[in-house]
């Protein structure tokens, strides 16, 4: 019996691991859907790179910065380079052994990736693919496991009473303070911002964007419900119906947001509806009842369209709405946990977004400043308004052949 949940779990860990890995598909679909046509090859590279660093750099060194073996909560620990088995054997012990080693690998890895793969929606179109690849091998394989080990590797905020089941904080809001940092140095794309006026770019396939958006709703399955580190019928049957009305009530927000603000039923914002309610939901997806996840979601929906807004009126260039997605929704989902959630405190909920927030910000900005400094981060004026597609890369997203 004992051999046949231990079985059980691994299968379902390792189903959740290919459910969160084709969310990087669904990162890649959104960000080229949303942006101009002649950027998308630029988009697809960097998304598919992404995930290669990340798994890289996150098995030289960033799982064991993460999971560094605390002997008392503490800020900071290092178990040692490369990945191997422990001597306790292929479990992982700190999940009550509840499934393999490898496994558990690869399902953080999947995580690490996906903070980095944030900040390339915000600063795309204008961002240097040098400049942004460094950012990266530098914010996953240190930054992120680093704020990760201070709740999931039994650091201080682990102590204080922190919650944040999945990583509405841990995982969204870093990558959504990186990608802030990445756009207030960048700066705005040129005529984003002309005579007071907003201009709209459009983006290169509405279909693609909608594409990627559902096979991120699909992944977050895996996301959230992976996160409940074993089979567990019950926790992980809740984990699934909580995050998924959190995504229905994200669209609901989201489309009565869009027709408050922009007096229009605007595609764009039920579809970041469906994210923010998606992240807005992942702190606190497994202390929540289907009622308060539904209320979590719905309110995700309609900030993250007064957060599109304020940054537009900050002349922050956000290409995508990551920030306004993972970062604003991110905080709301950690301070919902602490509103709603059963036996979550409010207080070390402000305290780990406070925390979190101030170690991703500041480190990103440091790297993006010294980036800026050294090898500079933007394209320059001409491959900006030609398109970095046929100056980077040599060739377009889209091409069509006129016999």
């Amino acid at each position: 019996m004992e051999n046949a949940v231990f079985t059980a779990n691994n299968i379902w860990m390792m189903l959740a691991t290919v459910l969160v890995f084709i969310m990087h598909l669904g990162f890649a679909s959104v960000e080229a859907g949303f942006s101009q046509a002649k950027n998308t090859v630029n988009i697809l590279f960097k998304n598919t790179l992404t995930p290669v660093i990340g798994i890289l750099t996150y098995g030289l060194l960033g799982f064991h910065l993460m999971y560094p073996g605390f002997e008392e909560p503490g800020w900071f620990g290092f178990a040692g380079f490369g990945v191997s088995l422990p001597e306790g054997g292929n479990t992982a012990a700190y999940a009550g052994g509840g499934y393999t080693y490898w496994t558990d690998f690869l399902f953080q890895a999947m995580f690490a990736a996906t903070a980095a793969t944030i900040v390339s929606g915000a600063v795309a179109e204008r961002v240097k693919l040098s400049a942004y690849l460094v950012f990266t091998l530098l914010f996953v394989g240190l930054v992120y496991p680093v704020i990760g080990s201070w709740k999931w590797g039994g650091g201080m905020l682990d102590a204080w009473g922190f919650h944040d089941f999945a990583g509405s904080t841990l995982v969204h809001s870093v990558g959504g303070w990186g990608a802030l940092a990445g756009i207030m140095l960048l700066g705005a794309r040129i005529g984003k911002y002309d005579k007071g006026k907003v201009k709209a770019f459009p983006g290169s396939s509405v279909p693609l964007a909608t594409i990627g958006v559902f096979l991120l709703w699909l992944g977050w399955f895996g996301f959230n419900g992976g996160s409940v580190l074993s089979a567990d019928p019950g926790l992980t049957s809740i984990v699934l119906v909580t995050t998924c009305l959190g995504a229905c009530g994200g669209a609901i927000g989201g489309f009565f947001g869009g027709m408050v603000i922009f007096k229009r039923m605007d595609f764009g914002m039920v579809l970041n509806g469906i994210l923010a309610g998606l992240v807005g939901i992942t702190a606190g997806a497994d202390v929540i009842t289907p009622g308060e996840a539904v209320i979590i979601g719905l309110t995700a929906g309609v900030l993250v369209v007064l957060s599109v807004v304020s940054l537009d009126r900050m002349k922050l260039d956000d290409c995508v709405g990551a920030v306004s997605v993972h970062l604003t929704c991110g905080i709301w989902g950690t301070l919902a946990a602490g509103i709603f959630g059963e036996g979550v405190a409010f207080f070390p909920q402000l305290y780990g977004v406070l925390i979190c927030g101030a170690g991703a910000f500041l480190s990103a900005l440091v790297i993006f400043k010294i980036l800026q400094l050294t090898m500079g981060i933007r394209v320059s004026r001409q491959h900006e308004l030609e398109g970095l597609d046929s100056h980077e890369h040599g060739i377009r997203g889209y091409t069509i052949i006129l016999e």
